[in-house]
């Protein structure tokens, strides 16, 4: 297993990556201004967990292949950027309907399609796939043996770090929507701004060229 030192290195190494917002982190915001906080800290698990499926993947070759292949990270790219379109699109429609719902009607998407949401915008995120695959390897101490479980270890700490972080973006985006919520036009108006910006986040991410 990879010593205290590496474990503190690659954790230190992990909040200035996760901290940076990027695809993840801009859907979690976009969520909570035009869903909320429930569905926003829902939707941090899920990513949380998308992550992870790319940490196994990497401990196990094939998110070593995604980094190197151009042709496989640019699927993976514009399928993330696809789906983020979709959700950004969803959410519009969502919320143009919430404003017509009685108080005793609303509008609330399941957890399970949360998760499953946010999971697979976790999987997708490319960001994610380069770091994780190019990273995670120089953490690991290779006298020490079992490196798909020190990958495995290590990615429980990223993890871990992205959904403390993940989750206050959540918390702070949705309390300043229940503000704008106060007021009807208001609350029109930060309902959209979230759907468009995940719109807008998925069509960056589909812009976005590769950086070597």
């Amino acid at each position: 297993m990879p010593g205290d030192t590496h474990l503190l290195t690659f954790a230190l190494t992990a909040v200035v990556i996760i901290v940076i917002p990027g695809p993840s982190v801009l859907f979690i915001v976009g969520r909570a201004l035009s869903e909320g906080r429930r569905v926003a800290v829902v939707s941090v698990v899920g990513n949380t967990i998308g992550e992870y499926v790319q940490v196994v993947a990497v401990a196990f070759g094939v998110g070593t292949l995604a980094e190197r292949s151009v042709a496989l990270f640019t699927t993976i790219k514009l399928l993330g950027a696809a789906y983020l379109v979709y959700l950004g699109l969803r959410a519009l429609r969502g919320h143009a309907v919430a404003l017509t719902a009685t108080a005793a009607d609303p509008v609330r998407p399941s957890v399970g399609r949360t998760v499953g949401q946010g999971l697979l915008v976790g999987v997708s995120n490319p960001k994610t796939v380069i770091f994780l695959a190019a990273i995670l390897p120089e953490f690991v101490s290779r006298t020490a043996g079992h490196i798909p479980g020190q990958i495995l270890l290590l990615g429980l700490v990223f993890s871990a770090i992205a959904l403390v972080c993940d989750t206050t973006w959540a918390l702070a985006a949705g309390t300043a929507r229940l503000w704008f919520n106060r007021a009807p036009h208001r609350a029109a108006m930060i309902g959209r701004v979230g759907g468009l910006a995940i719109v807008a986040v998925g069509i960056r991410l589909a812009l976005t060229g590769r950086h070597d």
